[in-house]
């Protein structure tokens, strides 16, 4: 028999009765609460998110989608939900776990509830007393499937059978539903300095921001470009999103053409786990993956350590006690994960390429790793000082960087 947890709760914004609601897992844990947000039912990967702040950025994170997220912070709402926050144009969670929603909003910015917006949005969510319960049994069991149902007609041994019917996370390519159709351009804050083509995997809007603050006129292009595309923008340097799914079902030789030609790279989150497959190495599913804002990570280089953003339940598997060799030359893990010992990030040792698994452009914060984006300015940067003091082969036609 399904387990339960409990059924009472004890606030809803703007007082009444809210109809019931269910979270139904794929092992069999139902817990009840009061709908929240949108009625009706969703279905998908339940994770949970561990940030204090930032409820707003989560919501409209692309790398969220097909995830149902928990957030362990008990008080959610409190600031409502202003148009300045977004991350992107919608929200992409497939459904909201809270504990208890504020009972008003208490914010100066915000123009709405966020109850109003999960509505506005058509995200079905679910306030229940059991986040604690529910999340340490996620960090035992892993994350896995699961759904909400607001006022659910059938029996829980039906809501449990379709649960287990939805598609899992393993094997899914997500990338091309949440990034965009069409080219668009950024451009630089004051002076430009370099032009960066980014590929978008699911794309935050502070990430191209925090290039052009430091003046990068930046083409964010569609998920599938090309290398011919990539190229065509003519780019100082190559950038790949964060972004949701799995990344063993991605395409990795437009990045693979890029590090060959030896253009500046910079990837991020997802395009961390594609920039170590580009280097041959595998991706696996973490148990229940690192997301929130207050994962520590540290710099095997320095020993410095930074408190980090971060959204991924996948991981890039990779040697940890020293350089390795790759079909672009030595490269090394640069950063590690001390909660898990997960690799955190990766780089070349000739300099020119290099990713992390977390967020340095972090809208809701931390700020420790914004200087990452200075770092790939300073490649770019260094390149096109070499490609200027080198000498003109009159035999050479290549047009590629060398």
């Amino acid at each position: 028999m399904p387990r339960s947890g409990s059924s009472s709760f004890g606030g809803y914004p703007g007082g009444g009765a809210p109809r019931g609601a269910v979270l139904v897992l794929e092992d069999g844990r139902v817990f009840h609460g009061s709908a929240y947000g949108a009625e009706g039912e969703t279905f998908g990967e339940m994770v949970f998110n561990t940030g204090m702040t930032g409820y707003q950025e989560t919501l409209t994170d692309p790398s969220y989608h097909r995830q149902i997220v928990a957030m362990t912070a008990p008080h959610i709402g409190n600031t409502g939900v202003n148009d300045e926050d977004p991350e992107s144009g919608r929200v992409w969670v497939a459904g909201y776990v809270v504990r208890e929603p504020s009972r008003v909003v208490s914010n100066w910015r915000a123009n709405r509830s966020l109850d109003d917006y999960l509505k506005e949005q058509g995200v079905v969510g679910i306030a229940m007393p059991g986040t604690r319960a529910l999340t340490r049994h996620l960090r035992e069991r892993g994350a896995m499937r699961a759904g909400i149902f607001t006022a659910p007609a059938e029996p829980v041994e039906e809501l449990v059978e379709r649960v287990r019917q939805s598609p899992r996370m393993e094997g899914a390519d997500l990338a091309a539903e949440v990034a965009t159709a069409e080219p668009y351009v950024v451009p630089a804050i004051g002076e430009k300095r370099f032009t960066v083509a980014a590929v978008d995997l699911g794309i935050k809007g502070m990430t191209p921001h925090r290039m052009a603050e430091r003046g990068c006129e930046v083409h964010v292009l569609p998920a599938d470009a090309t290398f011919e595309q990539i190229m065509a923008v003519e780019p100082d340097g190559v950038f790949l999103s964060n972004g949701p799914g799995d990344p063993a079902t991605v395409d990795v030789s437009a990045l693979q053409k890029v590090l060959e030609a030896r253009v500046p790279f910079f990837g991020i989150c997802f395009g961390n786990q594609i920039f170590g497959r580009a280097l041959g190495l595998s991706t696996y599913k973490l148990r229940y993956g690192h997301r929130g804002v207050n994962q520590p990570v540290q710099d095997v280089r320095t020993g410095k350590v930074e408190i980090s953003a971060h959204n991924h339940g996948f991981a890039v598997e990779a040697p940890l006690d020293g350089p390795f060799e790759t079909p672009y030359g030595p490269a090394e893990v640069s950063h590690v994960n001390l909660n898990d010992r997960c690799v955190e990030g990766l780089r070349l040792l000739d300099g020119r390429a290099f990713s992390v698994q977390y967020h340095p452009e972090a809208a809701a914060g931390p700020h420790d790793a914004a200087y990452l984006f200075d770092e790939f300015c300073s490649v770019m940067a260094a390149v096109r000082h070499d490609a200027a003091q080198r000498p003109i082969n009159p035999r050479s036609t290549s047009s590629v960087r060398s």
